[in-house]
């Protein structure tokens, strides 16, 4: 059975008192439970009710079973509210059922239609990031992770003419799958692929990277699991063959032969493992330079 907003508020208040008294993890996961199998997630609900905020500190909590719980339903509630706004349900971010709101006159306007804010554009493509779209980033109740998606959006969302709804859930979802695959947040190999990802985002010379994710031809898991070669734009790695076959060449040009003589020493080791070529480096009436290398020390000299 569904909880009301005000059911939900008093388990989470029982929640943090339980946290708060060191309650034993039995109290906690039935709490838990309750909430898992009676909350149905939408964007309003879990923010009027701080629902999601309080469950999700249970994910650092010392009994596994807690922790394990904890993050099944931040990460269901997420999926669902993502959902919502992919595909515009007033779930997620509008006002229920439709009712129209008042202005201040007492009058009645119009309720909130799929044409907001959350699916327009409200500056030029090249200027766009999640301030200037007005979205809002905190999307997981953590301080780290929230500014994270709000890196992916702004690196989806460079030239760029899809809805603001539609960025911001697959900003999202990059940012989970980077979580689940390098998480937590503390870890450098999180925040290094986070900076890689956002790097390769807003790089010039590969503006099809952008297109590639947001249109889901490049999955959230597969993103960020992607190598940097991988991350390359055609062209880039067509170039970069180029002048691997160019290098290649080069070192196959054929080097001056070197003769081996046993009857030259080495003056640092007494060794007689002499390599030598010969250059005509004065008149043409007086010998040839010999120049020496010792394979056993590698002391080189010219006589």
């Amino acid at each position: 059975m569904a909880l009301d907003a005000k059911e939900i508020e008093l388990k989470a208040k029982a929640l943090t008192k339980a946290a708060t008294s060191n309650e034993p993890p039995a109290s906690i996961v039935a709490l838990l439970k309750e909430l898992q199998n009676g909350v149905s997630a939408t964007e309003d609900l879990l923010r009027s009710t701080r629902v999601g905020i309080i469950v999700n500190k249970f994910k650092q909590h010392k009994s596994p079973e807690v922790a394990r719980l904890s993050s099944e339903i931040v990460s269901r509630w997420r999926n669902e509210v993502n959902k919502q706004k992919a595909t515009g349900s007033p779930g997620a971010s509008q006002r229920s059922s439709g009712s129209p709101r008042r202005t201040p006159n007492g009058t009645a306007s119009p309720a909130a239609t799929p044409s907001d804010k959350a699916s327009k554009l409200s500056v030029a493509p090249e200027k766009r990031t999640w301030k200037a779209d007005g979205v809002d980033v905190n999307q997981t109740g953590n301080r780290i992770r929230d500014s994270c998606v709000g890196l992916m959006y702004d690196g989806l969302c460079q030239y760029s003419t899809e809805a603001p709804r539609t960025v911001l859930a697959k900003a999202n979802a990059v940012e989970t799958a980077a979580y689940n695959a390098l998480g937590p947040e503390t870890k450098e190999q999180y925040r290094t692929k986070i900076r890689s990802l956002y790097q390769n985002l807003k790089n010039k010379s590969n503006p099809k990277l952008r297109v590639r994710v947001l249109s889901d031809e490049i999955t959230a898991e597969q993103f960020v699991t992607m190598t940097h070669d991988e991350l390359k734009s055609a062209e880039q790695r067509e170039k970069d063959l180029k002048i691997q076959k160019e290098n290649m060449d080069k070192a196959m040009v054929a080097q001056a032969e070197r003769s081996i003589s046993t009857s030259l020493q080495c003056g640092k080791c007494g060794q007689r493992k002499v390599t030598y070529t010969e250059a005509q480096t004065r008149s043409a009436d007086e010998p040839m330079t010999l120049f020496c290398t010792c394979m056993n020390c590698g002391k080189s000299w010219r006589q």
